[in-house]
């Protein structure tokens, strides 16, 4: 699972494509009560990239 940021999301659904062989799964994050950083550049995320 990764949560990363509009600038990184295309590197985001690479990792998880290339980890694990699978489609990706992307989810906008609510972030109105959430404040997680992105693991590219440590901006707010706005998405979750997953595998499931």
């Amino acid at each position: 699972m990764i949560y990363c940021c509009e600038e990184h999301v295309g590197e985001a659904l690479d990792t998880i494509v290339e980890e694990y062989e699978t489609f990706p799964v992307l989810n906008k994050l609510d972030v109105d009560n959430l404040f997680t950083s992105c693991e590219y550049c440590q901006n707010r995320a706005i998405y979750i990239v997953a595998n499931k």
